[in-house]
């Protein structure tokens, strides 16, 4: 795992180039701190830094093959890369080190671009060919791994944070409106656009090829879910068994690593099936769990926890998230993220890696993704309940079945029948929407953008436009089909793993890994039969089957618990720090030029009166919290590292050629 930078185009010398790239890893260092290196030639310069899991000794970055011909600087993992080499050796290759960096760079030598398919992992890299002299950038199917870019003139800027990208000369940093606007609708923006302006993530299952200015954009890899009526053709059992071989095989690949590897432990249902996997196929080493509490009871999931550790055995360490943590530590969370939120959630899995690290851990393994390939999130539940209220829209009994799924929000708890026909009825009868499931969430998280001056909060409808892009995507798919390919494909990799995953662990230095994304698993789970996931208002109904007899009932009958930390109340409170007033005064909401002070004004008069207030009211709080934040983080307050400040790369792969 490691952090990777570089540019392609004209530098006045080697030595600037290395100290642009010096200044880049710096901003990184938290993403590889036991080493780095760098590449620099005419019209290049590659950078890494490095959190050393395979290969100790000899995987340094950034490296060349036998050739010279080809550089390579590598962030993530390629955990079938003992099968890729065995594979290459035949063909004629030959290898100076057991990394799986050095695998992929011959198999990128071998096979161009066709190598990704060929690829089970989790990765952000480019190549550097010195013959063509062209720069290639991939990244993983659903973007695990961050990769972001900047097109400046003739000169393309990478780095896996955007801010290394603003470490290098010339690039401007300024908030996106439109970005933002997508945030505050889909809680992420739409790739390839990030929250600053001239700055692009590359999109998961892309890759990128940039030669004399020119840049090409190509995607490899979509998720697929067969038309109606087909796909899986056999049975429930035998779908179990594919499922838990396939869960398997993913585990024990990534086991794969020369330092111990961990397991994060909710006591939900996904990371409790993970972490028993990891105990049968590693049973010969005492297995480190960690797990977050909460202080306060509405969030805390211990009890579930602790019954896994009893069962498993396992050396299990905790953490607790205070109220107090949550504002302590937001500032950052949101440097960590680069983008605004509307959800403090990210900030306990900070805590939570920081633990992991404090037990010398580097590796852990999660449940992320169970719910999206397996139909586990109550955005599922909701649509297939409002499709079945529409039918009989004047129902009074069938809208109270939504108040059922969300025990969490007491607001509903309260609404009369007729309120929640109002709170849920929008767009009820439009079923046809190829985006039906999530139509009701970004209407309401839309309603944030009214905080925004008018002048940026243009009304674009994103959601019109992004039913003409998906339209043919969808079509002729089923209804909990296109639900989890908005959910995987917007909701999962441009905020879950990113915000909640890889930004989270690698703030502390950490690398998570998740056998629920292994492709063969996505790509089998999306090729199964509805009710095998869905079962009703049964959620991951053939994973609960699989694994009943081998958990704790508790653990597999529970009822589905969105993860959730404080919102609005650690913001509120008396004692709260001098930075969360300074950053919603009028002042400094007219210095950041984004939300209108008076909307902001009347938003906090409603929260500090503590009645009435809703989920989205919350969320709007947080979002102008943290937007103000990444405006004075990356905006206002951001300069350029002196060198006294640059933590200074080993230099060791550094060449020059002569033009």
């Amino acid at each position: 795992m490691c952090g990777i930078v570089g540019f392609s185009g004209h530098m006045t010398s080697n030595e600037e180039a290395r100290f642009v790239l010096d200044k880049m890893l710096t901003r990184i260092r938290h993403r590889g701190p036991d080493e780095a290196g760098n590449f620099v030639s005419t019209g290049v310069g590659l950078g890494s830094v490095r959190l050393s899991i395979i290969d100790l000794s000899t995987g340094q970055q950034p490296l060349c093959d036998d050739t010279g011909r080809y550089w390579i600087t590598f962030n993530g993992e390629i955990f079938n890369y003992q099968e890729l080499r065995a594979d290459l050796e035949k063909r004629g290759c030959h290898f100076k080190t057991h990394s799986d960096t050095e695998v992929l760079l011959l198999a990128y030598r071998e096979y161009g671009a066709d190598c990704l398919p060929m690829l089970n992992g989790q990765f952000a890299f480019a190549i550097w060919d010195m013959q063509k002299e062209s720069l290639f950038l991939a990244r993983d199917r659903v973007g695990i791994r961050p990769l972001f870019y900047s097109l400046q003139n003739d000169c393309l800027v990478f780095g896996s944070e955007i801010k290394a990208i603003f470490e290098f000369p010339g690039i401007k940093r300024e908030l996106d409106p439109v970005s933002l606007q997508q945030v505050f609708t889909f809680w992420t923006t739409l790739t390839p656009k990030t929250s600053f302006s001239g700055v692009n993530e590359l999109p998961p299952g892309h890759y990128l090829y940039f030669e004399k200015g020119n840049a090409r954009l190509k995607k490899y890899w979509d998720q697929t879910f067969p038309d109606i009526g087909e796909g899986f053709k056999g049975s429930f059992d035998e779908a179990g068994e594919h499922l838990e071989y396939l869960l398997t095989d993913a585990v024990k690949l990534r086991l794969r690593a020369d330092v111990p590897v961990g397991s994060y432990l909710s006591g939900g249902l996904d990371s409790s099936v993970i972490a028993s996997l990891i105990r049968k196929n590693s049973p010969e080493g005492l297995l480190q769990t960690f797990s977050i509490g909460f202080s306060d009871k509405e969030f805390d999931e211990g009890d579930y926890q602790n019954k896994m550790v009893e069962l498993l055995k396992t050396r299990h360490h905790q953490t607790f998230c205070k109220q107090e943590d949550i504002e302590k530590h937001f500032p950052r969370t949101v440097w960590h993220t680069e983008m605004p939120l509307l959800r403090t959630a990210p900030l306990p899995m900070l805590l939570l890696s920081g633990l992991v690290r404090e037990n010398n851990i580097k590796v852990v393994m999660t449940g992320e993704g169970a719910d999206e390939m397996l139909g586990g999130y109550n955005i599922f539940k909701e649509a297939a309940i409002r499709r079945f209220w529409s039918r009989q829209p004047s129902s009074r009994l069938r809208p109270l079945l939504l108040s059922k799924l969300y025990p969490y929000l007491s607001q509903l708890k309260k609404m009369s029948p007729s309120a929640l026909k109002l709170f849920f009825g929008y767009r009820l009868q439009d079923v046809d929407s190829g985006l039906y499931s999530h139509l009701l969430r970004w209407n309401n998280t839309s309603k944030i953008r009214k905080l925004m001056l008018p002048q940026l909060a243009n009304g674009q409808s994103f959601v019109d436009s992004l039913e003409k892009e998906l339209g043919p995507i969808m079509a002729n798919k089923s209804d909990l089909a296109k639900a989890q390919y908005l959910e995987t494909g917007i909701f999962m990799s441009g905020y879950l793993l990113s915000s909640q995953g890889d930004r989270m662990a690698m703030g502390n230095s950490v690398e998570g890994r998740y056998p629920f994304l292994d492709h063969r698993v996505m790509e089998f789970c999306n090729s199964l039969p509805d009710d095998f996931k869905l079962k009703g208002l049964n959620e991951k109904f053939l994973l609960k089957k699989q694994f009943a007899d081998r958990l704790p009932l508790e653990v597999v009958n529970r009822s589905k618990q969105a993860y959730r930390a404080p919102l609005a109340a650690p913001f509120l409170n008396e004692t709260q720090s001098g930075y969360v007033g300074n950053l919603l005064s009028e002042d400094f909401t007219r210095s950041a030029g984004v939300f209108d002070p008076k909307s902001v004004s009347v938003l906090m008069t409603k929260l500090m009166k503590g009645s009435s207030y809703s989920e989205v009211d919350q969320m709007g709080l947080v979002a102008v919290l943290s937007t103000h934040l990444l405006w004075q983080q990356f905006v206002s307050d951001f300069s350029p590292l002196k060198p006294n400040e640059i933590i200074a790369s080993e230099s060791r792969n550094t060449i020059e050629k002569n033009t």
